[in-house]
């Protein structure tokens, strides 16, 4: 089920979406945080005009008791009780003016503007008046209704009395109420305007999002959703697209124009590619990835029709010394001619159902089986029709070669019944006939699967079988020929299995090898055996003997080796002269130069070199010119025939003679006669190792040998 798409349109959307909410709530805060400054400026204008107010009462209330207080003197000090009448009422009828009182110094009443004042000579006990008698200063008073200003009034030094006005407060307070409400209306006045106008702006924002929405969906949504659903149609292998005829002249217009342009080239690159997928491009024949397919097919049809198919593995023989020797062109020549032969010799068994095709190389696969026939049957004799065929010369770049070809045949559904394991079973069988001799054909059989699953049985088993303790060293004595002392011995490793006994380490050794265990166990032999080394006895020349371990050439490849003998020296305690290393020449084939290196960075440390089985490779003098080592040991085919081939004694002179010239020690093995000990020994061969000098031993009886020797006892 196919979720549903949040697309760009929508992602546009939710983005404007955001970006609207975020300047609403931004413009609602700045409203809510305009009208919170609005109150608090209607509140502090209130105050101040509050206090303007009472101030301009207080002020107008004071300058009216200066004024009267300058006309009462003489009236006062003369107690003229009408003139202070006539003044009184005349302030009194002033705005504003509650009402007006002259008062002794003691704080009674004189006159309070009326005709009769019917409250002569009575004090005012109000606080102001007592505070007023007390300081003999200006004083004012302020309640809720009424402000109050007390002035006393002095003729020089003699305090005459004072005087009382009282300011009414209602019309100023009533003032101040109708200012604060006409500045409150002009200031929500104002709001709404502002108000009216983000309205405004958050309409007009609106709409443009709205817009900006519907531009995107159709400039670049829809062009964009074209091409997603286009490119969706070219994965699932469907280049056939409805082209847009678009006229604009942007970047999408040039995309969707290049988009078009592009799937009508992927459809014809698709149909090459196809082509050049299911063909061999030398030879045209069909290639691996076509057959396989095509076998798939073919088992199918033959379990329901319930026939037999028979396929042929081919492997041409030799092939690689054709490349190596003329080159790769010449070798394309070769398997061109090869092809022709076979696709001739399919024609002629008269089977035109018969799929043939290249693997890559020299392989070349042949499946058999029209259900008429038998397959078996059809098989043999195109098989032999082949090695016939593949085994004339060819004639390739004006010279004749003869290759041949080996032939592995297996049979569906005798025996396999799927094309993995058919194409198996034909392989195998295929390298059954060249250990056979090459230029044969054999078929698969039940036997042969046995073998490969004795070698991944023997693999497996071999992983675990140091930690079990099945893996056991023993040492080959080295003798040195001038005196017949014992100076060394060869570490070699064993293999005791508790159910298939004890396995020839050229079995288990090669197994080791191929799977890559053998830069496991190497490490381990080589450590062992360092530490086994520690604990033998001087020789009877009171002399050290030296260990020697085989070295393979991956581990000498991996880069390794030096650490490894390093940490086997320090962990054994093993001093580096001691220790000697062994490498077959196949080892140093390849890289010189790094085995050049690394061979002269243990000759710094003190460890020697030794080259085994020299002699059986392709360059042995070239690789004393080329690698530093300390010594040689002749391969035993060559000791063995000393006594019956002269040449083989001759060679044996000669590298000794070489290898003395050059410095380097000799070593002979495979001594198993008295006579080949006597030899080497007039030739001045300085080592010798063999069964009649002594066999492989445990670290126990090479002790004891050691002992006999020291004490001149027989062994």
């Amino acid at each position: 089920m196919r979720l549903p798409r949040f697309g760009l349109q929508a992602r546009f959307l939710l983005a404007a979406g955001l970006a609207l909410t975020v300047v609403v709530l931004i413009v609602m805060l700045m409203l809510a945080r305009q009208a919170s400054a609005q109150r608090e400026v209607l509140r502090s204008s209130g105050e101040v005009v509050g206090e303007l107010f009472e101030q301009g009462v207080k002020a107008r209330g004071v300058a009216l008791a200066d004024a009267l207080s300058v006309t009462l003197i003489n009236p006062l000090y003369y107690s003229d009780l009408s003139a202070i009448g006539a003044l009184v009422r005349n302030t009194a009828g002033q705005k504003s003016v509650s009402y007006v009182l002259v008062h002794d110094p003691e704080g009674r009443l004189i006159h309070d503007g009326s005709v009769d004042v019917p409250g002569y000579g009575q004090p005012m006990s109000d606080p102001l008046a007592q505070a007023a008698v007390r300081t003999g200063m200006l004083l004012v008073q302020e309640s809720s209704a009424v402000l109050e200003v007390d002035l006393p009034l002095y003729i020089g030094d003699q305090r005459l009395g004072g005087l009382r006005i009282g300011m009414d407060l209602a019309p100023v307070h009533a003032h101040e109420a109708e200012t604060m409400q006409l500045l409150a209306q002009r200031m929500e006045d104002t709001w709404r305007r502002q108000l009216g106008w983000v309205s405004v702006l958050m309409v007009l924002l609106i709409g443009l999002a709205c817009v900006t929405a519907l531009y995107v969906q159709r400039t670049l949504v829809r062009p964009i959703r074209w091409l997603g659903d286009a490119a969706h149609r070219i994965e699932r292998g469907d280049y056939q697209l409805e082209q847009q005829n678009t006229q604009r002249s942007d970047e999408i217009g040039e995309l969707l124009r290049t988009f078009g342009r592009m799937s009508q080239s992927i459809a014809r690159h698709d149909r090459q590619v196809r082509q050049m997928a299911y063909t061999d491009a030398l030879t045209g024949l069909t290639n691996r990835l076509a057959f396989r397919e095509a076998l798939d097919g073919h088992l199918q049809r033959a379990r329901l029709s319930q026939s037999t198919l028979a396929l042929l593995f081919i492997d041409i023989d030799e092939f690689k010394r054709v490349n190596d020797t003329l080159g790769h062109e010449a070798g394309d020549e070769a398997l061109l001619q090869f092809a022709q032969r076979i696709a001739s010799a399919v024609e002629q068994a008269g089977d035109e159902h018969a799929l043939l095709s290249r693997f890559g190389g020299d392989e070349f696969v042949i499946l058999i089986g029209d259900g008429e026939r038998d397959a078996a049957s059809t098989a043999t004799l195109l098989a032999e029709r082949l090695v016939v065929e593949l085994g004339q010369p060819l004639q390739v770049q004006q010279r004749e070669i003869f290759l041949g070809s080996s032939i592995g045949i297996t049979l569906f559904p005798e025996d396999a019944l799927d094309a993995t394991a058919l194409l198996k079973n034909g392989d195998i069988a295929m390298y059954q006939a060249k250990l056979a001799g090459k230029n044969c054909f054999r078929y698969y059989s039940r036997a042969m699967d046995h073998a490969v699953e004795r070698r991944v049985h023997l693999e497996q088993e071999l992983r675990g079988a140091w930690g079990r303790g099945e893996l056991r060293l023993v040492y080959q004595p080295i003798f040195r020929t001038r005196d017949r002392s014992l100076v060394g011995a060869e570490v070699l490793l064993r293999w005791d299995h508790p159910t298939l006994g004890a396995i020839p380490p050229s079995v288990f050794i090669d197994v080791a090898e191929q799977s890559g265990l053998i830069q496991t166990l190497g490490p381990k032999v080589l450590r062992a055996a360092c530490e086994q080394a520690t604990q033998w006895p001087r020789n009877d020349r009171g002399e050290e003997l030296f260990i020697s371990v085989n070295v393979s050439p991956r581990q000498l490849r991996n880069g390794d080796l030096i650490h490894e003998v390093e940490a086997s020296l320090h962990a054994s305690g093993l001093a580096a002269s001691r220790l000697h290393l062994e490498l077959t020449e196949t080892a140093l084939i390849g890289d010189e130069m790094l085995a050049a290196t690394l061979l002269e960075k243990l000759h710094r440390a003190g460890v020697r070199v030794w080259l085994d089985d020299f002699g059986t490779g392709f360059s042995g003098l070239s690789h004393l010119r080329q690698v530093p080592v300390d010594g040689v040991k002749i391969d035993r085919s060559f000791v063995a025939d000393m006594q019956r081939d002269p040449d083989d004694l001759a060679l044996t002179t000669a590298i000794i003679a070489m290898a003395h010239a050059l410095g380097i020690t000799v070593v002979a093995e495979g001594v198993e006669q008295e006579a080949q000990f006597e030899l080497l020994s007039q030739r001045g061969c300085d080592l010798v190792q063999g069964y009649w000098l002594g066999r492989p031993l445990d670290a126990v009886g090479l002790v004891q040998l050691l002992q006999c020797e020291t004490l001149a006892m027989p062994c």
